[in-house]
């Protein structure tokens, strides 16, 4: 367990960006065996349940490729497919706003809740809305903005971001969640489960009569139709779409995929690598506001906003381009070694884990998120895992790379590398000064390492002496 004193410094540095924040973070988490039981129990569930969700693949394998294949017809295409979005929704009465950044989205969002004298709004589950901060803007601006998502309201409870792209509250256990609600709500401290989301039941439904706003995401923006499609287990989406007079919905420009049809393809993915179902229990189809002639009930208005906010320059660049195929199924997270040691919130960003330290340094500015990049094994699970078959970990690299090119990376780390890149050039470097000699030197320039593994060791030879002097004939 992490002592109190460790605690008390990770909420000092808990919002900081940048490396040595993200270290203490790191260190403090590491550390934490109740947390890390925690977050291993809650992904042991996801993998016991996820080879199930797979059996409904005649060939799992081929459905990946199409997935990829289809995601790179709409990115490759980007320009068209968003405009034949917008075309379609404003035929039925829908609107869009293009906004470049997040100050945009807000403010435009904040127009729209002025409007209507906004004082409620209700919001279902979505990472760009966090990503751009929107309930604090909200309330900054006396706007109560309701998470209606079980796992995001326990988390805007507790004051804190969502842990996981899927599971908000993955690290909080039963009983956690039963102090929260305790402290929080005054209920009793020892209700289970379903106690629990009974009471969170009815404390949301009264949200839904009063606001005003119904803000959602989207998890995918179909071109052909002009709709938007919302996947989720509780039935929260449909109800801060459908019960408000007003539907924002705020997504980004990548969430784009071609035809209707292609959501057979990619709703069971989404689900099987998401939450190892074979589909999500709502799945729902919104092509615009409520038509008058023909539908009993909806929204009254329907906006679309598309987020740019630095994917543009991931759609810049030849490689990173991949990463914009993702569909934020969040099974990468599970299956990464760093972030099951570490969670969440080490990372100090929206989207965590290994697709996390891909695109975090190109939407929120490579000097202070490059050092993400680093904090990965490369072991390559996270691209085994990717539904769409993301080469994430060469992603990842690329970075890397990026950060050099760009003049981020220290002085320290190039002088490293070009003596490494002198010695391991030339024999002579390479077989001098073998055993204590190499390790008081690279012991002294690998401080980091020594920290925190067992000291680097050098042979008293090396393999070309040793084969030297066995065939000196």
């Amino acid at each position: 367990m992490a002592k109190k004193n460790d605690t008390l410094e990770y909420s000092k540095i808990d919002s900081r960006p940048g490396e040595p924040a993200f270290k203490a973070r790191s260190s403090v988490k590491a550390k934490d065996i109740e947390h890390r039981r925690k977050i291993n129990f809650n992904i042991g569930r996801y993998n016991a349940v996820v080879p199930v969700g797979k059996t409904q693949f005649y060939d799992l394998e081929t459905a990946r490729m199409m997935a990829k294949n289809k995601k790179w017809e709409a990115i490759e295409h980007l320009d068209r497919s968003l405009l034949q979005f917008e075309e379609e929704l404003v035929k039925r009465g829908g609107e869009v706003i293009w906004a470049q950044d997040a100050d945009e989205a807000l403010a435009n969002i904040l127009e729209i809740c002025k409007a209507v004298n906004c004082k409620t709004v209700v919001k279902s589950k979505s990472m760009v809305t966090e990503e751009i901060h929107l309930n604090a803007f909200l309330g900054q601006n006396g706007i109560d903005s309701i998470e209606t998502d079980l796992g995001e309201y326990i988390q805007q409870l507790d004051e804190e971001p969502p842990y996981h792209i899927v599971t908000p509250a993955m690290h909080k256990s039963k009983e956690d969640v039963a102090r929260l609600f305790a402290n929080k709500l005054g209920t009793e401290p020892n209700l289970n489960p379903s106690q629990l989301t009974q009471i969170a039941r009815y404390k949301l439904r009264e949200k839904y009569v009063q606001a005003e706003v119904g803000v959602t995401g989207a998890n995918f923006l179909i071109a052909e139709t002009g709709s938007i499609a919302l996947t989720e287990n509780e039935g929260n989406g449909r109800l801060s779409a459908g019960f408000p007079k007003i539907h924002i919905a705020i997504v980004g420009i990548e969430k784009v995929i071609p035809k209707l049809e292609d959501l057979a393809l990619f709703w069971p993915l989404l689900s099987t690598y998401g939450t190892g179902q074979f589909v999500t229990a709502y799945n729902s189809i919104i092509s615009g506001p409520r038509q008058k002639n023909s539908e009993p009930d909806g929204p009254e208005r329907m906006i679309v906003i598309l987020l740019d906010n630095g994917r543009t320059k991931m759609l810049a660049d030849a490689k990173t381009r991949e990463a914009m195929f993702c569909i934020r199924c969040g099974s990468c997270l599970n299956a990464c070694p760093i972030y099951k040691n570490i969670g969440g919130h080490a990372y100090g960003t929206t989207y965590s884990g290994p697709i996390g330290k891909v695109i975090t340094p190109w939407l929120r500015g490579m000097p202070d998120y490059k050092h993400l990049s680093n904090s990965s094994s490369l072991c390559g699970n996270c691209t085994e895992v990717c539904p769409v078959k993301i080469n994430i970990h060469e992603l990842i690299l690329n970075n890397r790379h990026e950060a050099v090119v760009r003049g981020e990376s220290k002085l320290s780390e190039r002088l490293a590398w070009k003596m490494w890149k002198v010695s391991s050039n030339s024999r002579a470097l390479m077989n001098a000064g073998n055993g204590n000699l190499k390790n008081k030197v690279v012991g002294s320039l690998f401080k980091a390492w020594n920290k925190h593994h067992t000291p680097l060791e050098f042979a008293p030879k090396t393999f070309n002496q040793m084969w030297k002097e066995q065939h000196k004939n």
